[in-house]
């Protein structure tokens, strides 16, 4: 017979039977127990184990339900003949998690661009109006709702863009939705297939792997000093632009006037849309902000595409479109089948945060306390990294670049950071196509990080990168 020790706890919450099963199957992936091998006989097994025949029987049930022996008639229970490399996969599998988990643990400072700080958000004020919204007078919140979202929310959201970036629409023409990947593949719905779409190169990639989702064609438009290369932009088959002008993404440069003008002056010769994103905008450390393009849009040509993933918390998962009023029919033909993506019960919250002017509060709060964040950043690069490295796009937003001259690799300079329990983060996944000889560009974000933190990860980034 096989050697069978299982160690059996017939105190354990879990059954004899499946104990048993669990034991076989061990057994049988480790390759303990060969395939095609046969299994001793149920009575002989349960007098060597001293169980009952039932639960040898219960746990050889178990084991030919899950696939891993087959009973031949007359003959017994042989194990079934299964690739090795399913086996290999799934006894690997725990110690990759577990190396996965240790080195997340390892990582002491982490410049994630995508981190707010959630130490300063107002979390009783936001439990208590979302305590508010159960009361039994909001029971109608559990029903479905407006598929372009709240109205109460998006009317508080218009007066906010018209006062704080100078966009002009009103609640008809806002749509809510989970996040900006979400609302995009609905503009592509919106506008069918056959359209050719430019984005910045760099630019967002969540934004071009949801436009290769969709099958659309794609354009990369290169960038200069002022942001998207118009001239560039005109010379291509693009009916439709993607942009990031408050603050591109990633390089940071902020669209002048004049360049924005352009850009409007393509889209409406080529009758063409141009969807703005204005993912950071609240965020401007230099000069005074400059007017959306929304806002100086004339001809109903701008999509304007935001988000309270950096300004309040990224976890809301709430992002709005501004429709121009050339489109609305055309949405309410094609997208109102969708329903509302977003919880009712956070556009209510939202709704009393923002109306009661929390949302100001906070807003103001935590541009002054971005600023000193900011600050220290590039006061410890400086300090520490001096002109070894180059900083790019530091007038607003939530993180920067750094050029990096010490003739590493981006990939080196990655690997060297996390040997020394820091993460930072590529550029290269921005580009269609990465040039590797080129000096390598890091994205810092500070957003999630203490002042001291900063510092500090910024000397351990010296001290890897031997600078």
């Amino acid at each position: 017979m096989l050697e069978i020790t299982p160690n059996l706890d017939d105190k354990s919450r879990k059954p004899l039977y499946i104990q048993l099963s669990d034991y076989f199957k061990k057994e049988i992936t480790d390759g303990n127990i060969k395939s095609k091998e046969k299994l001793p006989p149920k009575r002989m097994l349960a007098s060597y184990l001293g169980l009952s025949i039932n639960t040898i029987q219960a746990a050889f049930d178990q084991l030919c339900a899950e696939g891993y022996v087959e009973s031949k008639p007359r003959k017994g229970l042989y194990v079934k003949a299964i690739e090795d490399k399913i086996f290999s996969k799934q006894t690997d599998a725990p110690k990759f998690v577990e190396n996965v988990v240790k080195e997340k643990k390892q990582v002491k400072i982490d410049f994630n661009s995508g981190k707010v700080d959630l130490e300063h958000f107002p979390y009783n004020v936001w439990r208590k109006l979302t305590t508010e919204s159960l009361y039994t007078d909001r029971s109608k919140l559990f029903n479905m709702g407006d598929p372009q979202g709240e109205r109460c929310l998006r009317e508080v959201i218009t007066n906010y863009l018209y006062e704080s970036r100078g966009v002009r629409c009103t609640a008809d023409q806002i749509v809510i939705g989970a996040g900006t990947q979400l609302l995009i593949g609905f503009l592509c719905v919106l506008f069918g297939r056959e359209h050719t779409y430019a984005l910045e190169n760099p630019g967002f990639h969540r934004t071009r792997v949801v436009l290769k989702d969709q099958g659309v064609k794609i354009r990369s438009i290169s960038l200069d000093e002022d942001g998207i290369s118009v001239n560039q932009l005109e010379a291509s088959d693009a009916t439709i632009v993607y942009v990031t002008p408050s603050h591109q993404f990633p390089c940071g440069m902020v669209m002048p006037i004049s360049r924005r003008l352009e850009l409007l002056k393509w889209a409406e010769e080529r009758a063409a849309f141009i969807i703005e994103d204005d993912y950071d905008g609240e965020f401007r450390y230099k000069g005074k902000p400059i007017p959306s393009l929304q806002g100086l849009d004339t001809n109903g040509t701008v999509i304007y595409l935001g988000t309270f993933s950096k300004s309040l918390i990224p976890s809301l998962r709430i992002s709005y479109l501004v429709l121009p009023t050339t489109l609305m029919k055309k949405y309410q033909q094609k997208l109102t089948i969708y329903k509302q993506t977003v919880s009712r019960l956070h556009q209510e919250t939202l709704f009393h945060f923002m109306d009661q002017g929390h949302w100001q509060r906070h807003l103001n709060k935590m541009r002054t306390l971005y600023r000193k964040k900011q600050f220290a950043l590039l006061e410890a690069i400086k300090k520490y990294l001096g002109d070894q490295v180059k900083v790019i796009g530091e007038k607003s937003g939530l993180h920067i670049l750094i050029k990096v001259q010490n003739g590493m690799s981006e990939a080196e300079l990655i690997a060297k950071a996390e040997e020394m329990n820091v993460k930072v983060y590529p550029t290269s996944i921005y580009y269609e196509h990465p040039n590797p000889t080129n000096t390598p560009e890091i994205l810092l974000g500070y957003g999630g990080l203490q002042q001291t933190e900063i510092e500090e990860g910024i000397r351990l980034l010296k001290e890897g990168w031997n600078l």
